[in-house]
């Protein structure tokens, strides 16, 4: 089970590495890019960042070569900006979730359509 103090530290790496992102000027990491999920190991040595674009898997893996290109200087600002001793060593994974949950609202979306639409020509 997972402690208080990891799930708080987590949540503040994902914070603070959503604000990074918007200051990083490598043109592999544009567009709008999402951190969708932070796992942080409870050693605090390791943390999995699944990131996702609107463009679609490709923009994300893209963005993924660039922010590990860049993972020192992050590594760097997270440990300065939340006064940790040692940060943690970033793996960035790509994921379809903003392409995949845009799907499925369009999906929910064309379904009250036809159920309007139905309810419409019974009346």
């Amino acid at each position: 089970m997972p402690s208080h103090r990891v799930d708080r530290a987590t949540e503040d790496i994902r914070r603070e590495l959503t604000d990074i992102l918007r200051g990083l000027k490598d043109p592999r990491i544009q567009g709008m890019l999402s951190i969708v999920r932070v796992e942080l190991t409870r050693d605090f040595s390791f943390a999995t960042v699944y990131v996702s674009a609107m463009e679609g898997l490709d923009t994300a893996k893209e963005a993924c070569r660039g922010l590990e290109s860049g993972s020192g200087y992050i590594r760097r600002e997270i440990a300065a900006r939340l006064s940790l001793r040692h940060a943690p060593k970033f793996l960035f994974k790509a994921t379809d979730a903003i392409e995949y949950s845009a799907e499925i609202s369009k999906i929910i979306k064309d379904l009250k359509g036809e159920d309007e639409n139905e309810e419409g020509h019974t009346r």
